[in-house]
């Protein structure tokens, strides 16, 4: 596909990518995410900005920001758990189930449409976003972690979502956690881990269903575009451990609303693409 697009805000965007990076990688240190709340928005209206169809934008966004979040999480983990906040127990609960619902998630974006992929971020994005601006720390299910089959499914439903809205799933998982007595701090180390396991089959996924789609702006990998992947993910590693070391010492309510805000103002903003 042809780019014609003048320098200027070629640079702009470039300089805009480079900034998201940054925000992505302090965001997976300090609330355990993978960022692809910021990376999706971003990378659909900067792909619309270079003239990629509107069937397969918001495919491709997904799919660049899953690339990106493999890095990310990967460096966020290791991090945490060199600081010892990692339960592997429960990573390695999750993990099979997620794995399986990233498949199932990944097969299934391969048959919708670009509108449809948005309604499960119109969604879930704004059920995220209330749960953040509304919850509380204190709120408790039960003071341990359910018996089988109620983590396994829940991992499922964690993974098969989070592909489709190209997020790590930490916050469904730190919300989880919490709800089960597990300290924040824990909850968010934990959920980091995670990332990697919805972003790595992910990322692959999207390969797959978009190698043969004609669509596809240059420097591509299926709905993965390598240019936008290789300005983000410099930024995003350099901005981890300051999000890290945050995340072990100061409360994080602010943030959390204001991400509460973003995210709802993103969901909004798909809403409003979908009905006009």
């Amino acid at each position: 596909m042809a780019i014609d697009v003048p320098v200027g805000e070629l640079l702009l965007l470039a300089t805009a990518l480079l900034g998201a990076g940054l925000v992505t990688g302090f965001l997976s240190g300090l609330l355990g995410i993978g960022g692809g709340g910021i990376l999706v928005p971003v990378l659909y209206e900067t792909f619309g900005a270079i003239g990629v169809d509107p069937s397969i934008r918001m495919h491709l966004a997904l799919g660049t920001s899953l690339a990106v979040i493999v890095p990310t999480s990967i460096r966020s983990f290791l991090l945490h758990r060199a600081k010892g906040g990692v339960d592997m127990a429960v990573l390695w609960r999750l993990a099979p189930w997620m794995i399986g619902g990233v498949v199932t998630g990944t097969a299934f974006a391969g048959f919708v449409s670009s509108d449809e992929l948005k309604w499960v971020w119109v969604v879930f994005g704004t059920l995220l976003a209330m749960k953040l601006a509304l919850g509380r720390d204190d709120w408790r299910l039960g003071d341990t972690l359910p018996k089988p089959p109620v983590v396994e499914i829940y991992g499922l439903l964690v993974g098969f979502v989070s592909v489709l809205m190209s997020i790590a799933g930490a916050s469904f998982v730190v919300a989880f956690l919490t709800l089960y007595n597990r300290p924040l701090i824990q909850a968010v180390a934990t959920s980091a881990g995670l990332g990697p396991i919805v972003a790595i089959p992910g990322v692959a996924g999207f390969i797959i269903v978009g190698w043969s789609d004609p669509l596809t702006p240059f420097l591509s990998m299926g709905y993965v575009n390598l240019l936008g992947a290789a300005l983000i993910i410099p930024a995003s590693l350099m901005a981890a451990p300051a999000g890290v070391k945050l995340a072990h010492g100061l409360p994080k309510r602010k943030l959390e609303l204001a991400f509460a805000a973003f995210l709802f103002v993103i969901a909004m903003r798909f809403l409003a693409s979908l009905l006009m």
